[in-house]
């Protein structure tokens, strides 16, 4: 079966790459859209974002507010914030060592 919503003719096919040309964005403006979308993407990104915005947090703390997340997870969620330059990473000076994130102002922008 076959359906049609009417909504064919409304959708261009972005897979390749190519620009919209009825959209009139800026080629720019799309490729810093896709970087943050790409940035944001991830199943826990958002919530972990979500959580620093009350201020920065240690690694347990957050892996407890984020519960089921297992550590795996969480780290591999962590560096890639870091590397995308939304949170950023301090090591704290006690004993035991501690880490603890906290949103960068590109995060906030």
């Amino acid at each position: 079966m076959n359906f049609e919503t009417g909504m064919e003719n409304n959708t261009t096919d972005m897979r390749d790459g190519g620009d919209c040309a009825s959209c009139g964005a800026d080629p720019a403006t799309l490729v810093e859209f896709k970087h943050a979308i790409h940035a944001l993407g991830g199943k826990w990104k958002l919530e972990i974002l979500f959580t620093l915005m009350h201020g920065g947090v240690r690694f347990g703390a957050l892996r407890r507010a984020l519960a089921p997340i297992t550590q795996h997870m969480l780290t591999a969620q962590l560096r890639e914030l870091e590397r995308d330059g939304l949170i950023s990473r301090r090591v704290l000076a006690e004993k035991p060592l501690q880490v603890a994130y906290e949103l960068t102002d590109a995060a906030w922008a």
